[in-house]
This record gives C-alpha cells, sequence and structure tokens, in this order.
C-alpha cells in the first residue's frame, strides 16, 4: 500500500493500519518532518478527530499536548470593542493544538521507516488490476496495488479519479505571527485575550489565536478578486504589509498591530475549493482522503475529517483484507456525503464571517439565533 502525503490523515491511515499488523508506506515529498511549519492552532472535535486519534490509540498523547484556554474566544468590531467574550470553561469539547504537535505525536507513533522522505510524485501510471506505478523525482520507482492519495488540495492523484480542480472563492488570507505579545504589544494581547479571536467587518476580518510562548498567530481575511493577489509582489514584504494594512485603514491599532508589526514575512494564502459535493466513480486500487478528496473553506472542519477519513479508511481495509475494492467502496460511501455536508458549512460561515452582517452574524451563530 502507498500512500502519498504525511500530513494527518495520511499518518492516521498508516497508525490505525500498523496497529491491526498492516503495513503502509506513506511517500512524502519534504525532505524531512521538520523542513517547514506546520501551521497554527486546530480543534479537535468529539464526533471525528478524536474518534479517529482514540482508533490510533493515541487519546493519552493527544491530551498531553492540549493549549490550556485555547478554546476561549472573543468577538470584536473594527473599532476594538469587545461584542463576545467567551471564556474556556472546558465544556465546548473542542481542545486546540498545534498542528505540528499533532503530527509528532503520530509520526512518532509509526515504526521507523514507514515515512519515505523526500519522495516528491513525479508522475503515475495505472497498470490495470488496480495496480499503479509512481515515479518519483529522485528517479525510483515503485509498484502498489492500493494507492491513496492523501496529499492535499493540488494532488497528483486526484486525476486517476477525477477531472476537478481548486477553483479560487475570491478570499485571500494573509498569515502573521507576533512574538512575546503581552510584553512587545500588550494592547494587542488584551485585545486578543487567551483563545481565538474574531476581529470582523463586511469583506473583510482578522482572525487570530493565542498560542504557548506568547505567539498571536493571525489570519487576514479580505475578498478580493484574484486581480487584486496578482497585482501583489508576494516576495517584497514591505509591499504586502503596506498593501493589506491599506485596506484596513481606520481600524484599532491594537488590531492592526497584526498586519504592521508582524514578525515575520507576511504570507499570502487564496483560498481554494472544490465543487461540493465532489465524488467519482469507484476506479480500481485508488481513493483519497482529506484535502486531496473534499477541499473546502476553512472552518475548522478539514483536519479533523482528514483524521476521520484515514481511520474509516483504515477500518474499511481491516474489515475487508481480502477485498480491497469492498473496502475502498465503503470508505468512500460514507466519506462523500459527510464532506459535502462539511463543505456546503465551511461556504456558510465563510460567507457569515465575512459577509454584509459582520460580525453581528457570529454573534447570532453563537447565541444560536442565525439562520441561513
Amino acid at each position: 500500500m502507498a500512500i502519498i502525503g504525511a500530513g494527518l490523515g495520511g499518518l492516521v491511515l498508516a497508525r490505525v493500519l500498523h496497529v491491526h499488523g498492516i503495513v503502509a508506506t506513506v511517500y512524502e515529498a519534504e525532505p524531512s518532518a521538520m523542513a517547514r511549519t506546520q501551521g497554527g492552532q486546530l480543534d479537535i472535535h468529539e464526533q471525528d478527530g478524536q474518534v479517529a486519534l482514540a482508533a490510533a490509540g493515541l487519546t493519552r498523547e493527544f491530551r498531553a499536548i492540549i493549549h490550556p484556554g485555547g478554546e476561549a474566544t472573543r468577538v470584536l468590531d473594527r473599532n476594538g470593542a469587545v461584542l463576545l467574550d467567551s471564556p474556556d470553561d472546558g465544556t465546548t469539547g473542542r481542545p486546540e493544538v498545534l498542528r505540528g504537535d499533532l503530527r509528532c505525536i503520530l509520526l512518532d507513533s509509526l515504526p521507523g521507516g514507514t515515512v519515505q522522505w523526500g519522495k516528491k510524485l513525479a508522475s503515475l501510471a495505472a497498470l490495470g488490476g488496480g495496480r499503479h506505478e509512481l515515479h518519483f523525482t529522485d528517479g525510483s520507482t515503485v509498484t502498489t496495488s492500493l494507492l491513496v492519495g492523501a496529499d492535499g488540495a493540488w494532488s497528483k492523484v486526484r486525476p486517476l479519479l477525477s477531472s476537478a480542480t481548486p477553483d479560487y472563492i475570491g478570499t485571500t488570507f494573509v498569515e502573521t505571527y507576533l512574538h512575546d505579545v503581552d510584553t512587545r504589544h500588550p494592547a494587542t494581547a488584551v485585545a486578543a485575550g487567551s483563545g481565538a479571536l474574531f476581529a470582523l467587518d463586511p469583506g473583510q476580518g482578522i482572525f487570530a489565536h493565542r498560542e504557548a510562548g506568547g505567539i498571536l498567530h493571525a489570519y487576514v481575511a479580505l475578498n478580493r478578486p484574484v486581480e487584486w493577489i496578482a497585482g501583489i509582489d508576494s516576495n517584497d514584504t514591505v509591499a504586502v504589509r503596506a498593501r493589506v494594512a491599506a485596506e484596513f485603514d481606520g481600524w484599532a491599532p491594537a488590531l492592526t498591530a497584526l498586519v504592521n508589526d508582524g514578525e515575520t514575512a507576511p504570507a499570502l494564502r487564496p483560498l481554494y475549493t472544490l465543487p461540493t459535493g465532489h465524488r467519482w466513480e469507484r476506479v480500481p486500487g485508488v481513493t483519497l482522503l482529506g484535502d486531496a478528496a473534499h477541499l473546502a473553506p476553512p472552518a475548522g472542519e478539514g483536519a479533523n475529517l482528514a483524521l476521520l477519513d484515514g481511520a474509516e479508511l483504515g477500518h474499511a481495509i481491516i474489515a475487508h483484507p481480502d477485498d480491497i475494492e469492498t473496502a475502498l467502496a465503503v470508505y468512500e460511501a460514507a466519506m462523500f456525503p459527510r464532506s459535502a455536508k462539511a463543505a456546503a458549512d465551511g461556504h456558510d460561515m465563510l460567507a457569515l464571517l465575512l459577509g454584509a452582517r459582520a460580525p453581528f452574524a457570529l454573534l447570532d451563530f453563537f447565541s444560536g439565533a442565525f439562520v441561513a
């Protein structure tokens, strides 16, 4: 079995199979586990992400990396006025962990050699009978009888199953960080609180989260056309920061510090999605999980769905070890409707956060009064 991509979903799949004595190899393009940062805080849900980690036998390790207080939520308007301040009382069932920490416990749970680093997929070919030949950029070749594309938004495995490609949805995030915020940026630290911050206005917003070590990790959101992105030289840090800051002229300084005073180069993250309800006809010997299968707007579901995909695919293979096609069909039959609903919800949430009634639509959502 070949799993392409050492993200959360691919690693959970490998781990669940390993627990049940089934060997799989994960091929990852990155040269090592620490080749790049792995993103920020993730809220891991009781009904999917935590279920997957339990199936992987990693609940204890997961609880050891939870960020205390991370479930607190604040909603502000553009002037910095606090509209909602909800503390972390431990009852939401969505504890926060760093993506990098979660990936580490998954990697540590696998036997040495399970993940093959520096294996960037160059091309692949169907050989018939569910078998595929994989060619990597280092010149090596692998033949597999079960291929799992866990390789994200721009999956190279997906074209075996579907002609769908991700489309830009009109929103771009700009990722920034502030460090040692309580000492160096006290007003911003107070505004953000101890967990998640949503500072919203129609068409734009600042989403931030407190991380361990006095870090504020922010995504500055803008509804802008693709031409707006194309007009920015992403390699010119000063120009990017100035262009984004201009869009937040008149906002409270405690909030704009997350744009103006960022201590890392601002990274443009245009949002792309696959069609809601993306699915495919059964193709022998290959399937997809996570963003490769159902890329959607970020709304707290992507990592959880990837984890559950990996665990459920593993369980299907374990239940049908001598009939892989049945295993894949069972997995896909459950995954398709689940991911379609999550994608629709993700689009609704993005419209709620940045729509014409921002920030008040989010307040209605939290109070249970929001009606789509």
